[in-house]
C-alpha cells in the first residue's frame, strides 16, 4: 500500500485543507457568480465527513438538505482517480468509486484527498477481500481473506466443492488412460 497504514487510512474523517482552497479558486473561475457559489462550496467543505469502517465507507455532507451515501467494500466495482491541473498543483485527487448500480457515473466521489494512491489501494484490498501481509505481498489465496472476514460458511463449502470436482476429474483422467474398466 501507498505510504499509509490501514490505520491511518481508518482514521481519515475530512478532507484536507487544501480542498477549500480549490473551491476557492474554482468560484473564481466566474467572478460574477462567486458570491453564489463560494458559499454553497464553503458549506459542502465544512459539513464533509469521511467515515472508513470494516464494513465499508461512508459519506456525508449538507446543511439545509443533508446527503449521505454508504457503501460497502463488496458492492464496489471500479476504482478511478481524477484530478485537474489546479489539484494536481495543490497535491490533491478526487478518487471515485463505482458500484454496479447502473448510474454511468460515479457513485461515492471523496475529494480532497492528499493520500489518494493509499487510499485507491486501500479501497482495492477491501473489495477484493485480500487482507495485505505485513511484507507488502497480497495474500494469494482470496477464499482465506473471505473466510477471516465472516464468509468462512461458503468459502468451506466453496473449498469443498472444489476440492471433489478436482478429485472427479483426476479419477476420469485415470480410468481413461488405464485400460482396465475397474480401476
Amino acid at each position: 500500500m501507498s505510504q499509509l497504514s490501514e490505520e491511518a487510512i481508518l482514521r481519515i474523517e475530512r478532507p484536507d485543507r487544501r480542498l477549500w482552497t480549490y473551491y476557492v479558486l474554482s468560484a473564481l473561475a466566474f467572478p460574477p457568480a462567486f458570491p453564489f457559489v463560494v458559499v454553497p462550496l464553503y458549506f459542502r467543505y465544512q459539513t464533509m465527513r469521511y467515515r472508513f469502517t470494516d464494513e465499508g465507507i461512508s459519506m456525508r455532507w449538507g446543511i439545509l438538505f443533508r446527503r449521505e451515501i454508504i457503501i460497502q467494500y463488496a458492492r464496489i466495482q471500479d476504482i478511478h482517480l481524477r484530478s485537474n491541473v489546479v489539484e494536481r498543483w495543490l497535491g490533491l485527487a478526487k478518487v471515485l468509486i463505482q458500484t454496479a448500480s447502473g448510474n454511468a457515473t460515479a457513485e461515492m466521489t471523496l475529494e480532497g484527498l492528499r493520500e489518494f494512491e493509499a487510499v485507491r489501494d486501500f479501497l482495492y484490498s477491501r473489495m477484493r477481500g485480500v487482507q495485505e501481509v505485513s511484507h507488502g505481498k497480497a495474500s494469494s489465496h482470496s477464499a482465506s481473506a473471505g473466510s477471516e472476514q465472516g464468509g468462512n460458511e461458503l468459502a468451506s463449502v466453496l473449498n469443498e466443492v472444489t476440492h471433489e470436482l478436482r478429485e472427479l476429474r483426476l479419477t476420469l483422467e485415470r480410468r481413461q488412460q488405464s485400460p482396465d474398466p475397474h480401476v
